[in-house]
């Protein structure tokens, strides 16, 4: 191994998956050979069962709908605003005056901290639950997407007036196509933090959802279900971030020649 040396594909999929092997054979062997209380830890195979039971017949699969559509739907309402807003904070420098201060101090308030609130505001219904995940994913999008349009290289911009270009032009042919493959990882990387927002919104006054099943199974010490909930955020993750890079890459193919 050298640092920052790539190496190929299907190497970085075997390393990847020998991982996720690993975890589950040290799972198995703390469970199976009784090094761990099932009360505290349930086994991979119950996990499954359980998880197999909650499809089958508690309707689970309603439950991640109503939670992907939670996450996509508070997530796309705070990107809408949150990139022009980060842009325009990027390129103008009195527009990021006038609002940096307040979005720094915002973005360190945790979202969950507001929940109290919006359920006095907006009861405990869709609003709620979308206000929290908007939050969390507002403010720290605004402030990334405003560092990475903020950082283009001088002498492109100078470049674009030197040959003829306006203000308007010079955003539009020079800040945004520079900045754009950031601004799609940092829409990313904040789409996984969401995740953990509507899990906490789900906790508190919620009916349905994959944060509902969590906390009915608590009550019930019921872990095969808990750690079943916990892996299948993980895997919508994983496949939501994976088809989420490929997009990336396609959209904005010269990002890897960087």
């Amino acid at each position: 191994m050298k640092p920052l040396v790539p190496i190929p594909q299907r190497r970085r999929v075997l390393l990847g998956v020998a991982f996720f092997i690993l975890f589950v054979a040290l799972w198995s062997a703390a469970t199976f050979g009784g090094w761990v209380s099932p009360t505290f830890l349930a086994d991979p195979l119950k996990m499954v069962r359980a998880g197999i039971t909650l499809i089958a017949e508690h309707g689970f699969a309603g439950d991640i709908g109503m939670t992907v559509w939670r996450v996509l739907g508070g997530f796309v309402i705070a990107a809408v605003i949150a990139v022009p807003l980060g842009v325009a904070m990027g390129a103008y420098k009195p527009v990021e005056a006038f609002f940096e201060p307040f979005v720094s101090f915002a973005r360190y308030l945790p979202a969950s901290a507001f929940i109290p609130l919006l359920i006095l505001w907006a009861g405990i219904g869709e609003a709620q639950k979308l206000a929290v995940i908007f939050i969390g994913s507002f403010f720290q999008l605004v402030l990334m997407i405003a560092v990475s349009v903020g950082n283009t290289r001088r002498d492109l911009v100078e470049a674009a007036y030197t040959l003829g270009a306006g203000d308007a032009g010079v955003v539009r042919r020079v800040l945004l196509p520079s900045a754009a493959p950031e601004i799609a990882e940092i829409l990313r990387l904040v789409l996984g933090w969401a995740w953990t927002y509507v899990i906490v919104a789900e906790l508190i006054g919620a009916s349905s959802g994959i944060g509902h099943m969590i906390t009915d199974s608590q009550a019930l010490l019921a872990t095969d279900q808990i750690i079943f909930g916990i892996i299948v955020i993980g895997l919508i993750g994983l496949v939501s971030d994976l088809l989420f890079k490929r997009l990336n890459q396609w959209l904005f193919p010269w990002a890897s020649l960087k």
